[in-house]
Protein backbone atom coordinates (compact mmCIF):
# COMPACT_ATOMS: atom_id res chain seq x y z
CA UNK A 1 0.00 0.00 0.00
CA UNK A 2 1.40 3.36 -1.00
CA UNK A 3 0.90 6.20 1.49
CA UNK A 4 1.03 9.92 0.81
CA UNK A 5 2.90 12.17 3.25
CA UNK A 6 1.02 15.47 3.58
CA UNK A 7 2.29 18.94 4.54
CA UNK A 8 0.50 21.96 5.96
CA UNK A 9 0.64 23.52 2.50
CA UNK A 10 -1.02 20.43 0.98
CA UNK A 11 -3.65 20.46 3.72
CA UNK A 12 -4.56 24.12 3.24
CA UNK A 13 -4.65 23.67 -0.55
CA UNK A 14 -7.10 20.77 -0.19
CA UNK A 15 -9.13 22.67 2.39
CA UNK A 16 -9.33 25.74 0.15
CA UNK A 17 -10.46 23.60 -2.77
CA UNK A 18 -13.32 22.18 -0.70
CA UNK A 19 -11.92 18.66 -0.72
CA UNK A 20 -13.10 17.85 2.78
CA UNK A 21 -16.72 18.94 2.32
CA UNK A 22 -17.40 19.76 5.98
CA UNK A 23 -15.29 16.94 7.39
CA UNK A 24 -12.79 17.67 10.14
CA UNK A 25 -9.22 16.46 9.89
CA UNK A 26 -6.04 16.85 11.88
CA UNK A 27 -2.58 16.69 10.31
CA UNK A 28 -0.16 14.67 12.46
CA UNK A 29 3.29 13.70 11.18
CA UNK A 30 2.16 13.95 7.58
CA UNK A 31 -1.00 11.87 8.02
CA UNK A 32 -4.54 13.22 7.81
CA UNK A 33 -6.52 11.98 10.79
CA UNK A 34 -10.31 11.98 10.38
CA UNK A 35 -11.95 13.72 13.35
CA UNK A 36 -15.56 13.35 12.27
CA UNK A 37 -18.04 11.06 13.97
CA UNK A 38 -17.19 11.36 17.67
CA UNK A 39 -18.81 9.00 20.16
CA UNK A 40 -21.43 10.65 22.45
CA UNK A 41 -19.27 10.97 25.59
CA UNK A 42 -16.57 12.89 23.73
CA UNK A 43 -18.27 16.26 23.14
CA UNK A 44 -19.94 16.15 26.56
CA UNK A 45 -16.65 15.60 28.38
CA UNK A 46 -14.85 18.23 26.29
CA UNK A 47 -17.56 20.76 27.20
CA UNK A 48 -17.54 19.83 30.90
CA UNK A 49 -13.74 19.96 31.21
CA UNK A 50 -13.54 23.21 29.23
CA UNK A 51 -16.14 24.74 31.55
CA UNK A 52 -14.25 23.70 34.66
CA UNK A 53 -10.96 24.99 33.27
CA UNK A 54 -12.66 28.25 32.28
CA UNK A 55 -13.70 28.65 35.93
CA UNK A 56 -10.03 28.33 36.91
CA UNK A 57 -8.30 30.24 34.12
CA UNK A 58 -10.98 32.42 32.53
CA UNK A 59 -13.10 31.71 29.50
CA UNK A 60 -10.81 33.60 27.10
CA UNK A 61 -7.81 31.44 27.94
CA UNK A 62 -9.52 28.10 27.17
CA UNK A 63 -9.61 27.03 23.53
CA UNK A 64 -11.68 24.05 22.37
CA UNK A 65 -10.42 22.05 19.39
CA UNK A 66 -8.20 24.86 18.13
CA UNK A 67 -4.97 24.42 16.21
CA UNK A 68 -1.61 24.82 17.93
CA UNK A 69 1.96 25.04 16.69
CA UNK A 70 4.53 22.51 17.83
CA UNK A 71 8.28 22.51 17.08
CA UNK A 72 9.67 24.19 13.96
CA UNK A 73 10.75 20.72 12.80
CA UNK A 74 7.28 19.22 13.29
CA UNK A 75 5.19 22.18 12.09
CA UNK A 76 5.55 21.50 8.34
CA UNK A 77 3.82 18.10 8.69
CA UNK A 78 1.73 18.57 11.84
CA UNK A 79 -1.25 20.76 12.61
CA UNK A 80 -2.62 19.31 15.86
CA UNK A 81 -6.01 20.30 17.28
CA UNK A 82 -6.09 19.23 20.91
CA UNK A 83 -9.54 18.98 22.44
CA UNK A 84 -8.63 21.63 25.02
CA UNK A 85 -5.79 24.12 25.18
CA UNK A 86 -5.32 26.54 28.08
CA UNK A 87 -3.10 29.49 27.20
CA UNK A 88 -1.08 31.95 29.24
CA UNK A 89 -2.97 34.91 27.78
CA UNK A 90 -6.40 35.64 26.37
CA UNK A 91 -7.64 34.78 22.88
CA UNK A 92 -6.99 38.23 21.39
CA UNK A 93 -3.26 37.41 21.41
CA UNK A 94 -3.86 34.62 18.90
CA UNK A 95 -5.73 36.43 16.15
CA UNK A 96 -2.70 36.28 13.81
CA UNK A 97 -1.03 33.08 14.97
CA UNK A 98 -1.59 29.75 16.70
CA UNK A 99 -0.50 29.25 20.30
CA UNK A 100 2.85 27.52 20.64
CA UNK A 101 4.48 25.78 23.63
CA UNK A 102 5.49 28.99 25.47
CA UNK A 103 1.84 30.13 25.26
CA UNK A 104 0.34 26.87 26.57
CA UNK A 105 -0.14 25.93 30.22
CA UNK A 106 -2.26 22.79 29.68
CA UNK A 107 -3.37 20.54 26.82
CA UNK A 108 -6.06 17.90 27.17
CA UNK A 109 -7.40 15.19 24.88
CA UNK A 110 -10.64 13.31 25.57
CA UNK A 111 -9.97 9.79 24.39
CA UNK A 112 -12.74 7.31 23.78
CA UNK A 113 -11.43 5.56 20.66
CA UNK A 114 -7.94 7.09 20.23
CA UNK A 115 -6.20 6.26 23.52
CA UNK A 116 -3.15 4.62 21.96
CA UNK A 117 -2.67 7.48 19.50
CA UNK A 118 -3.17 10.16 22.18
CA UNK A 119 -0.74 8.54 24.64
CA UNK A 120 1.96 7.78 22.09
CA UNK A 121 2.07 9.77 18.84
CA UNK A 122 0.43 12.91 20.22
CA UNK A 123 2.24 12.68 23.55
CA UNK A 124 5.59 12.49 21.71
CA UNK A 125 4.65 15.44 19.52
CA UNK A 126 3.63 17.53 22.53
CA UNK A 127 6.70 16.50 24.56
CA UNK A 128 9.03 17.53 21.71
CA UNK A 129 7.24 20.90 21.70
CA UNK A 130 7.84 21.25 25.44
CA UNK A 131 4.21 21.24 26.57
CA UNK A 132 4.63 20.94 30.36
CA UNK A 133 1.17 19.62 31.29
CA UNK A 134 -0.67 17.19 28.97
CA UNK A 135 -3.75 15.29 30.12
CA UNK A 136 -5.55 12.40 28.43
CA UNK A 137 -9.04 11.64 29.72
CA UNK A 138 -9.54 7.94 29.14
CA UNK A 139 -13.31 7.60 28.76
CA UNK A 140 -13.44 3.79 28.77
CA UNK A 141 -11.57 3.23 32.04
CA UNK A 142 -12.59 6.54 33.67
CA UNK A 143 -9.14 7.88 34.42
CA UNK A 144 -6.90 10.85 33.64
CA UNK A 145 -3.39 10.13 32.41
CA UNK A 146 -1.21 13.12 33.21
CA UNK A 147 2.01 13.62 31.25
CA UNK A 148 4.59 16.05 32.67
CA UNK A 149 8.28 16.94 32.63
CA UNK A 150 9.01 16.83 28.89
CA UNK A 151 12.63 16.21 27.95
CA UNK A 152 14.39 14.75 24.94
CA UNK A 153 11.11 14.19 23.07
CA UNK A 154 9.20 12.28 25.71
CA UNK A 155 7.46 12.82 29.05
CA UNK A 156 9.52 11.70 32.04
CA UNK A 157 6.54 11.79 34.41
CA UNK A 158 3.33 9.85 33.83
CA UNK A 159 0.67 9.67 36.56
CA UNK A 160 -2.72 8.00 36.35
CA UNK A 161 -5.63 9.42 38.37
CA UNK A 162 -8.80 7.39 38.87
CA UNK A 163 -12.23 9.04 38.48
CA UNK A 164 -12.48 10.08 42.13
CA UNK A 165 -8.83 11.17 42.62
CA UNK A 166 -8.14 14.91 42.42
CA UNK A 167 -5.61 16.29 39.95
CA UNK A 168 -4.26 19.84 39.87
CA UNK A 169 -3.03 21.69 36.80
CA UNK A 170 0.60 22.80 37.08
CA UNK A 171 -0.54 26.36 36.39
CA UNK A 172 -3.14 26.24 39.19
CA UNK A 173 -1.69 23.96 41.89
CA UNK A 174 -4.21 24.97 44.55
CA UNK A 175 -7.15 23.91 42.36
CA UNK A 176 -8.26 20.33 42.00
CA UNK A 177 -10.42 18.54 39.50
CA UNK A 178 -11.83 15.03 39.54
CA UNK A 179 -13.10 13.12 36.54
CA UNK A 180 -16.16 11.97 38.48
CA UNK A 181 -17.26 15.58 38.96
Amino acid sequence: MKRRHWTRTDYFTLLGAGAFDGQRHELIRGELIDKTGENPPHPALVTLLAGRLAELFGVYRVRVQGTIDVTPEDNPTSLPEPDICVTTTAAEHFVDRHPAAPDIVLLAEVSDSTLGFDTSTKADLYARAGIADYWVLDVRTRRIIVHRDPADGYYRSLTVYRANEPVSPLAAPSASLTLSR
